[in-house]
Parts: C-alpha cells; sequence; structure tokens
C-alpha cells in the first residue's frame, strides 16, 4: 500500500485494545501514525512500523482517517475536541472512534466535529483483547452510510463489522447494553459457583455441567475456565472499566425511563468489588467479593493447591 497522506491512518490511544489493533493494521500494509501518552506503547510500536506523532492533532494533520480507542468518556473528548485535539487538524476527514463513551458523548463527539466538517462513525467493539489480536471483534458502527461503506476495508481488519444505525451513539447504546449482558452472566455465575463450592460441590465438575446444559453463558465458556478456576484473574479488562460500562447503560435506562432492576443490582456488586480491590483490579476478581462473604474459594484442579 501506498504511504502517501491519503493511504495513511490514525490512531490515538495505544492500550491493550489499541496496541494489538495497531498490530494488525501494519501487518495488513497500512501506513499508521500513532499518538499515546505512554511512550512505552508507542516505541513498541515504532519498532514495528508506525509513526509517532507529538500530539492528536499532528495525528490529525497527517491522516485523513483516524481512529480513537481510549478509556473514558472525558479523555475521547478531550483528545476529539480539546486544544490540541483532531478537530484541529488539516487532513482528517473521518474519525472513527472505536471506545466505549455512552451515546451522550458519542453526540457531543460528533457534534462537535461535524462543526468543523469531520465524520464521525461511532464504532465501540466487543470481543477482549484475545479479539483485538486475532482481528475477530464484533465491531459496532453507527453513522452516515456512505462513511460506513467507506470504513468498513479499513474495519474488517479488526473483526466483523456491523451496522446499528445512522444517528450518532446509536453504537454506543448497543455496546452498553451488551457489556450488561456479559457482565450480569459473570456476575450470576461467580455467586452460584460460590454457592456450590459453599455447599460441597466441585468447581471444575459444577463448569462442566452448566457448560452441558441451559446455564452456559460465555462466562462459564471462558472467563470462569480460564481466569477464575486457574486463579489467575488476568482476563485482561479492568474492573473500573467494567464499572463504567454498567454506569453508561444505566444512566441510559435512566434517561429513557426504562428500568433495569437486575442490572442496577449488578452495578452494586461491580461497585463493591471495584471499592474493594481497586480500579485496575480485573474484571474476574468480581468473584473474590463474593468468596470473602462466603469464607470458601473457588479453585479449579488447574490452580493447584490453594
Amino acid at each position: 500500500m501506498s504511504t502517501e497522506r491519503k493511504d495513511s491512518l490514525g490512531f490515538v490511544g495505544i492500550g491493550r485494545m489499541g496496541a494489538p489493533m495497531v498490530t494488525r493494521l501494519l501487518r495488513a500494509g497500512h501506513d499508521v501514525i500513532i499518538y499515546d501518552t505512554n511512550l512505552q506503547a508507542t516505541a513498541a510500536l515504532a519498532a514495528e512500523g508506525a509513526r509517532v506523532a507529538a500530539s492528536p492533532r499532528e495525528v490529525a494533520d497527517a491522516a485523513r482517517t483516524v481512529l480513537m480507542s481510549l478509556p473514558l468518556p472525558q479523555v475521547v473528548i478531550a483528545v476529539g475536541l480539546g486544544e490540541n485535539g483532531l478537530v484541529h487538524g488539516s487532513a482528517v476527514k473521518t474519525v472513527i472512534d472505536l471506545s466505549t463513551t455512552g451515546p451522550q458523548a458519542a453526540g457531543q463527539l460528533a457534534a462537535g466535529l461535524q462543526a468543523r466538517g469531520i465524520a464521525t462513525i461511532d464504532c465501540p467493539v466487543s470481543g477482549g483483547v484475545a479479539g483485538a489480536e486475532r482481528g475477530s471483534l464484533a465491531l459496532m458502527m453507527s453513522g452516515a452510510p456512505e462513511e460506513i461503506e467507506r470504513a468498513r476495508p479499513v474495519l474488517s481488519v479488526l473483526g466483523r463489522p456491523m451496522y446499528v444505525g445512522e444517528r450518532p451513539g446509536m453504537a454506543q447504546t448497543m455496546k452498553v447494553i451488551n457489556n450488561l449482558i456479559s457482565v450480569t452472566a459473570l456476575a450470576i455465575t461467580s455467586e452460584t459457583l460460590v454457592l456450590g463450592a459453599k455447599a460441597g460441590l466441585d468447581p471444575d465438575i459444577m463448569v462442566q455441567i452448566i457448560n452441558a446444559g441451559s446455564g452456559r453463558t460465555n462466562a462459564s465458556e471462558d472467563k470462569i475456565p480460564k481466569f477464575v478456576l486457574t486463579r489467575s484473574f488476568d482476563f485482561g479488562f479492568a474492573l473500573g472499566l467494567s464499572a463504567k460500562d454498567i454506569r453508561l447503560c444505566l444512566e441510559t435506562s435512566e434517561q429513557l425511563g426504562v428500568p433495569l432492576r437486575v442490572g442496577e443490582a449488578v452495578r452494586q456488586l461491580l461497585n463493591a468489588a471495584r471499592d474493594k480491590y481497586g480500579e485496575q483490579a480485573d474484571m474476574t476478581e468480581l468473584i473474590r467479593y463474593v468468596e470473602a462473604d462466603a469464607g470458601v474459594e473457588v479453585r479449579g484442579q488447574a490452580a493447584g493447591p490453594a
């Protein structure tokens, strides 16, 4: 692929998700200009062929299309619309936001960029770090259909793009709904496994039976066996970020007048675990909060003796 400016991509946010996504774009032959405050992260990708910019604006001066993968709504707004943000770039025409920000922030970002003639594609992703590495992410897209079609070849390098709707924030609404479902499955599976362990059931056998029956979920098939029964707790997504996503979903439900009673209970459990173990604790450590109350540990054979 040519490295002329029209073929270059910008990417802001080189975290756990952003780094493997940039790697996939580089290996697909794209010229990628990156920015992050973590210089160690950008240096690692520079060694793979990425060009490093000194600011979001410098990225937007070099690339017609800029992708963002950032942790919090306020960070997305600052990078997109701030003093040295993408909105001031001389080359950028389309911003693709891969972050999870909620519909309100997505609307604010789109309006601010549109005022400068820059299109926005709201495109949160699902699939975790493993999905980012494999290129198997689910990408939920909302934006103008013509912009979506132009971006589809790039997004297809990262996973499976799926169109949600045209209005800014629609994909964000879909994403936080998906995340609430996922975390609810993890929460109830964690609680019931602790119950079973307290009753003397073997955790490995419990998971085998759950996965052979109607209780099977992504939590029981993936997160629990790999990261809880092993006691590794290294799924790769922080409790603080998970709590943020659930907050965004509950805020949306409140704005629309749709009570989410189960969702509220999950939010309380997640917040309690985050407050006890810290923002950066792995989301699979949610079970440790339930275990502490019960005085029992859900430990699989793979974890070895306590």
